[in-house]
């Protein structure tokens, strides 16, 4: 089974939320027999393919970008060449960009979607882009949704129940660092021995402005992770609230960042548009066992942290509701400690990298195979195990394998 990604960014040139899903996928899958190819747009000038983590990556020079869309002429020819190569391409949405280069290389071969979001800025634009991403989605053989909340609450996935399906993203911990005693004794002397954390890309739609003001009534220590386009911003907005219990300690490496994640007392995940349809940060949270703060914002942060269960979910753009959600966890050590032993729970129980692999292998050969029997040949699914949500409750509730053609023909 070849298979190849699509995405405007990926490893080396790019390490967020996105990127780290299609990389869990590749290792995931590759360890079932699935042989991945990512092609993604790059501002590096050495773009020769080089194999990362048991996959293959090709890139192609970024040439412009308007709204965020990310353009690259190239990529239509490199689309049409290795999509020849593969079985099923793999788009990840939203890239407007990419829905042209699908139509512009004539792509053939069997199709998935990974629906990562909904389009949520540059409104105007997004008029003159629906017949597009509409053509695009009907286009499609398969949409997945990354969470029952994000399923129901997304008018667009609305349109398409007949091909659409629930397969949440999972991590892998074994791809993640082991920090050393010195380095977790650097940090622990750097930010002290609790604090709560936040990781990510300085987006408008984290929710940092946020933080930032429940900061403001607060002496707890609380440091973020990560660069990106508001970082001077929200650093100005720190210096006019006068906080100095919060440390931006910009772009790390990936042992840094799983010495926090080892070290933190609790995450806090503020996000507060549809934007952020999952957080990646937030599930990486959930796997090293701590409570987590987010909220409600209809998407997969509350089906990743259970209000009351695995942590607290607060109204988005609330900092009062915040500080008091962080307040109540700092001040019960014991009800933190078994919020983060639920959310480790629920992790093993949902999220694991072998769960999302187990599952997108399965939906690929399900599409090999319906394009095999429109040609009149004969394809034995493989059996794999399945991970069936309820709606009503947003936890699984059968663990009986079933085979692929049972579990992809499930629609949440």
């Amino acid at each position: 089974m070849r298979v190849l990604h699509f995405y405007k960014t990926y490893h080396p040139d790019s390490v967020g939320g996105v990127e780290q899903v299609i990389r869990q996928m590749c290792v995931g899958t590759g360890r079932l027999g699935v042989d991945n190819t990512v092609l993604s747009l790059s501002r590096q000038s050495n773009l020769a393919p080089f194999e990362f983590e048991g996959h293959t990556v090709h890139r192609v020079p970024l040439n412009a970008e308007i709204a965020s869309n990310a353009i690259s002429i190239q990529s239509i020819g490199a689309l049409a060449r290795l999509a020849g190569q593969a079985d099923v391409v793999h788009y990840h949405f939203p890239w407007p960009f990419m829905d042209l280069a699908h139509f512009m290389a004539r792509v053939k071969k069997p199709t998935v979607v990974t629906y990562h979001s909904d389009i949520v800025r540059q409104r105007h634009l997004l008029r003159l882009y629906q017949p597009l991403k509409h053509r695009f989605l009907r286009s499609v053989d398969a949409i997945v949704a990354t969470s029952p909340n994000y399923l129901y609450s997304s008018t667009v996935l609305a349109r398409y129940p007949g091909k659409t399906r629930v397969i949440p993203f999972g991590l892998d911990r074994a791809t993640y660092a082991q920090p050393e005693p010195c380095r977790l004794a650097h940090w622990r002397e750097r930010v002290g021995p609790k604090f709560f954390l936040f990781v990510g890309v300085l987006r408008y739609y984290k929710g940092l402005h946020i933080l930032l003001e429940a900061a403001a009534g607060l002496d707890y220590p609380i440091v973020i992770v990560g660069a990106g386009p508001i970082e001077q911003e929200l650093k100005e907005q720190a210096a006019r609230l006068g906080v100095s219990n919060v440390m931006f300690v910009g772009a790390i490496d990936e042992p840094d960042k799983a010495a926090l994640l080892t070290l933190c007392y609790a995450v806090a995940f503020p996000s507060h548009l549809r934007s952020e349809a999952f957080g990646i940060s937030l599930l990486e949270g959930a796997m090293y066992g701590k409570p987590m703060i987010s909220s409600e914002i209809g998407t997969g942060t509350t089906y990743i942290n259970v209000d009351g269960d695995t942590g607290l979910v607060v109204p988005p753009s609330d900092p009062a509701a915040l500080r008091t959600a962080m307040q109540r966890l700092w001040n019960d050590p014991e009800l933190a400690r078994a919020m983060g032993r639920r959310a480790a729970d629920r992790f093993e129980e949902l999220f694991t990298s072998e769960q999302m692999a187990a599952s997108y292998t399965a939906l690929y050969h399900e599409l090999v195979a319906k394009r095999a029997a429109q040609n009149g040949e004969v394809v034995e699914l493989p059996v794999a195990p399945a991970v069936v949500s309820d709606p009503e409750t947003s936890k699984r509730v059968d663990d009986t394998p079933v085979r692929a053609t049972e579990l992809t023909d499930t629609k949440v």
